[in-house]
């Protein structure tokens, strides 16, 4: 809650007043918002030469002790992270909408806090709104809207026992997600006009043979092969498949699965895609490669950022502390950075 004068309860924070609500003014040094000049206390001076742009991240508590004790608050590590404009980014896109798939099933979003829930619906809003304008990715909003569908069915069947919270803040979701409805329900993917050329129908084999080679989902892959028979003959084929369970999988993987199907030689598989599926059920598909960009985590300052972007390490203003924790890693190499999968980044909050 914003203090609206000073007095000796007041934590010390600033707050300021945006279209999403009250935020707090740190909140806002990260994204596109700039950094407070050191000539002005109370607002942003955009026309200052003085002021340094500060790429999206934040500093989590990874671990609580008996010295460190922290809370990571959803809502403000999503406003530091840029999740509303990194939308726009095609590299962040589905690593994004794989987080709000994973708050949004098993009625994630009824537990989370009043704040958290009006951040996650005005991004699932951007995310119907983008999908809108690109005319790209309407299976991923077709998928959220029946999640919360779902939601607001088994909420509204319920006799006793209503969401906690507001309700004048439940209804304002509700009004949401008929407006998500109503924009997922009006979008037609428009064929490009004569004018462009040339289409995919008029590719030779060999280009659109290199064009599903580069498709890491073995869905997207299967969704192709229905959109077209040309993709569907081009699909069916052993190289495509094995070229998928080499860019999953490692080579001592493959070979067990190969062993247990009693294949010696890998030129005698008639077969790569159950290849494939006992692969995936087996090892499980690594997230790095399901995401072309995915959220990482410094070990030396513990801040979660966009690779592309970096971030303001503790490492960069003191060398001297980065050699200290070489030597102490005893030559070996030093990690600085590990990816934070979608499932492994919830574990940091308390949902």
């Amino acid at each position: 809650m914003p203090f609206y004068s000073r007095d000796w309860r007041s934590p010390g924070e600033a707050w300021v007043k945006t279209d999403e609500g009250w935020v707090c003014k740190k909140v806002l040094e990260c994204g596109k918002r700039k950094r407070l000049s050191s000539n002005s206390d109370d607002s942003f001076d955009d026309d200052s030469a003085d002021e340094v742009i500060v790429p999206p991240h934040c500093h989590i508590t990874v671990r609580c002790t008996r010295e460190i004790a922290g809370f990571n608050g959803l809502g403000e590590v999503v406003r530091r992270l840029d999740f509303r404009t990194s939308l726009r980014n095609q590299k962040r896109f589905h690593y994004i909408c794989a987080l709000l798939r994973l708050l949004v099933s098993h009625k994630g979003i009824v537990n989370l806090s009043g704040s958290a829930q009006r951040v996650l619906m005005q991004i699932v809003e951007d995310v119907a709104t983008h999908v809108n304008d690109s005319q790209q990715h309407l299976n991923v909003l077709r998928g959220l809207v029946i999640q919360l569908q779902d939601i607001v069915l088994q909420e509204s069947q319920k006799c006793w026992g209503k969401p906690l919270g507001s309700t004048n803040l439940w209804q304002e979701h509700i009004e949401t997600i008929k407006r998500i409805q109503n924009v997922a329900s009006q979008i037609e993917i428009k064929e490009p006009g004569p004018e462009i050329r040339p289409k995919l129908h008029d590719l030779p084999e060999e280009c659109i043979r290199e064009i599903i080679l580069r498709i890491a989902d073995h869905k997207d892959l299967e969704a192709s092969a229905n959109a077209w028979p040309t993709m569907a003959t081009l699909v069916s084929e052993q190289r495509i498949w094995r070229e998928l369970c080499r860019f999953h999988f490692k080579q001592h993987q493959i070979n067990l699965i190969l062993d247990l199907n009693n294949i010696k030689l890998m030129n005698e598989v008639k077969d790569w895609k159950k290849i494939y599926h006992q692969l995936r059920r087996t090892y499980g598909v690594n997230d790095d490669y399901q995401f072309a960009e995915i959220l990482k985590l410094c070990r030396i300052c513990s801040c979660l950022f966009w690779p592309s972007e970096g971030h303001p390490c503790i490492a960069d203003e003191m060398p001297d502390y980065k050699q200290r924790l070489e030597d102490a890693a005893g030559g070996g190499q030093l990690v600085v950075a590990q990816p934070v999968p979608p499932a492994q980044f919830l574990k940091y909050f308390s949902l």
